[in-house]
């Protein structure tokens, strides 16, 4: 599909350039204001008789390092930053409209009355919970294990929302509801059991904060129709885009970050109809390409 866009530029200035009601679902992923550099370092192995590492049938390894993807995740003021964005969002969103507001439990409950001033409070519909099980488990608190999605709309009274769109889970007692329910499946609540993105699966591109497909799949599906547009401007690896373009919407991604926009180029490679502005993906989409091609096995 045509007329998407991706941006290497400050998300503000591309925002207030976007003409209004122009955008019919926005997803955003912030800096979620943790105080940290995020960091992912890719590691690759090599055999070696003096390796550091032990692998199949005794065979010993030598870890290299191929890249490393970082960002500051640091505002002295975080909603001081946040708000001219958000009323920026809150402007291009068409009519019916959805804002999907990804954070965690540092600044939910404050982005939650920012959001309330710009959209207001009858226009919140949702909180949904990811909750996931992965990291390291601290002595001295209950382990934080999911983030929170804020989710509102731009008219409470008419909004997208594809109730029979939406990709159902398993009844975990399908004997109970009988053999149609069970083969159909339920709706999700507003609580969302979905794993990280895996660490060696295909869908890893070793940006630091990528979100899972399945999160954003399911958002596109929900709050958005064929040919819609959904924009992003904190898109991060471009995982929206890559929702949006399976599921048959348009997409603007924005981000400031080149190391984003180079795991996008490599992600979007081979695709046709994207414009790249301010930033030339070819030299990544041409190493893709050649990785893709010594893939392909000999006959």
């Amino acid at each position: 599909m045509t007329g998407s866009r991706i941006y290497l530029a400050d998300n503000l200035d591309v925002l207030r350039a976007l003409p209004a009601a122009s955008v019919d679902l926005v997803y955003i992923d912030p800096p979620f204001n943790t105080g940290k550099v995020q960091q992912r370092t890719q590691l690759k192995t090599v055999r070696s008789a003096d390796g550091d590492r032990t692998g199949f049938q005794g065979q010993r390894y030598r870890s290299l390092v191929v890249g490393t993807k970082r960002f500051s995740d640091v505002f002295d003021d975080y909603l001081a930053f946040l708000e001219p964005r958000l009323t920026e969002a809150h402007r291009v969103l068409a009519p019916r409209g959805s804002l999907y507001f990804h954070v965690d439990y540092r600044e939910v409950h404050y982005c939650k009355v920012l959001l309330d001033g710009i959209f207001g409070r009858d226009c919140f519909l949702n909180e949904i919970i990811w909750a996931y099980d992965y990291g390291g488990r601290p002595k001295d608190r209950w382990p934080a294990k999911h983030d929170n999605i804020l989710f509102y709309v731009k008219d409470p009274s008419n909004y997208v929302f594809n109730v029979d769109e939406i990709e159902r889970i398993p009844y975990m007692a399908p004997g109970l509801v009988g053999p149609e329910k069970a083969a159909r499946g339920k709706l999700p609540t507003d609580t969302w059991w979905h794993t990280i993105v895996p660490t060696n699966g295909a869908e890893k591109t070793g940006y630091p904060t990528q979100k899972p497909l399945g999160i954003l799949r399911r958002i596109v599906q929900a709050s958005s129709c064929p040919g819609d547009v959904v924009l992003d401007f904190f898109a991060g690896s471009g995982t929206t885009g890559v929702a949006a373009l399976e599921l048959g919407r348009r997409f603007i991604l924005v981000d400031h970050n080149p190391e984003a926009l180079a795991v996008m180029a490599r992600r979007f490679a081979g695709v046709e109809g994207i414009e790249w502005i301010g930033y030339d993906p070819t030299p990544h989409q041409a190493v893709e390409r050649q990785r893709a091609w010594c893939s392909v096995p000999s006959d």
